[in-house]
């Protein structure tokens, strides 16, 4: 299958595959996630680039996954498609979020997109997790201004603010603070921001978070 060879970053078995039948480009798991969505988890673009041109049609996630505004604009004409999740369990704002898109975030916000949807999946992240993960601070302003909660927890107990520490994302960090981020929550394990930012040897950042 295309989505094995996908799995595997092999660009060279999915570009002959797609060569001897071009519809396999347009393949899914068993849960129903395409080829193109897992080259985009992978974060790799020349994947993406060898599906792309074989691909019929996009589906609203996988338009906001590869950060394709007109497609998004054309999917969110039909108001039900907003809501629509992948098979593992993520809506179209968790890919802008995640893929760094702040275009597109605005876009699935302004057509009715939850700020805080859960995943549906055992971690549980919300877009601004995704955001923050990534360090993409433009959608995270986007998410924030739409009321996502920055102490939203994910699996484990994660904030966003702990993602951010990790990161070592001072800018991120000041803009979750400055809308009432709270640095003394824990992880279920017992770490603060600050804890996180110290281990990932952010010193500075982690002084700031301890309000040393």
């Amino acid at each position: 299958m295309i989505v094995e060879a996908v799995q595997a970053g092999d660009v060279e078995r999915v570009t002959a595959l797609i060569a001897e039948h071009p519809e396999r480009a347009a393949e899914r798991d068993a849960q129903g996630v395409s080829a193109l969505l897992h080259a985009c988890y992978l974060r790799r673009p020349d994947i993406v680039d060898a599906l792309l041109p074989h691909l019929s049609a996009l589906d609203l996630l996988e338009a906001a996954a590869v950060g394709d505004a007109r497609r998004v604009g054309q999917w969110l004409e039909n108001e039900d498609a907003v809501d629509r999740r992948s098979g593992d369990g993520f809506t179209a704002l968790h890919y802008a979020a995640f893929f760094g898109w702040p275009e597109i975030a605005r876009l699935l916000i302004a057509a009715g997109a939850d700020s805080s949807a859960v995943a549906a999946n055992e971690m549980a992240v919300q877009p601004l997790h995704s955001a923050a993960a990534a360090s993409h601070r433009a959608v995270a302003e986007r998410l924030l201004a739409a009321g996502a909660d920055p102490n939203a927890r994910q699996q484990g107990g994660y904030v966003p603010l702990h993602a951010s520490a990790q990161n070592g994302d001072d800018a991120l960090v000041e803009l979750l603070l400055a809308h009432g981020a709270e640095p003394s929550l824990e992880t279920d394990d017992g770490r603060s921001a600050a804890d996180i930012a110290r281990a990932a040897g952010h010193d500075g950042l982690a002084a700031r978070l301890s309000g040393d």
